[in-house]
């Protein structure tokens, strides 16, 4: 995981069954996930190039689909996400929480070292830029409730029964 970038990144858009989402990626790997509402980079980026054929591009998407269609339960994926050294230490952490369970946010924070921080956990996992591929769907409240997400508490939902569902066969 990085803290910079300043290359290329090429982006494609397509259907899934969770709705439209655009994967953006460089030379270093996988950088966002984005959902339909957030499909445009930050001011400040790397310039984006719209490019489906992109070669970075095609393992990312093909993967991304199989677990939307419960054909995959894990990512072999480079990942180049950007962010502070913090919030790449709580977006590795969740990719250690294991398929079709969740955790708290509590739990999150005392995985990471940082029992006390859990709003700082919280707000690090608000801005996971490869949601799906680092599971942030699997964060829920203390009392187990659904609680934000940036695809949407729905499509949180969606992620969550259809982990539950491939976990029963």
């Amino acid at each position: 995981m990085s803290t910079a970038t300043n290359s290329t990144v090429y982006y494609d858009r397509f259907d899934s069954p969770i709705g439209p989402l655009t994967i953006a990626a460089d030379a270093h790997g996988l950088r966002h996930v984005l959902f339909a509402e957030h499909c445009r980079p930050a001011p400040g980026q790397a310039q984006w190039l719209y490019a489906p054929e992109a070669e970075a591009l095609a393992a990312p998407r093909q993967q991304l689909l199989e677990f939307l269609h419960g054909q995959r339960r894990h990512f072999t994926l480079p990942l180049a996400p950007v962010g502070t050294a913090f919030q790449c230490q709580v977006w590795q952490a969740l990719a250690q929480i294991p398929y079709a369970q969740t955790w708290s946010y509590r739990q999150l924070a005392v995985h990471v070292g940082r029992p006390t921080a859990t709003r700082a956990v919280g707000a690090a996992n608000g801005r996971n830029p490869l949601p799906i591929i680092l599971p942030c769907h699997r964060v829920v409240g203390s009392n187990g409730s659904l609680t934000g997400f940036a695809g949407g508490l729905a499509v949180k939902q969606a992620l969550l029964a259809l982990e539950a569902q491939a976990r029963d066969y």
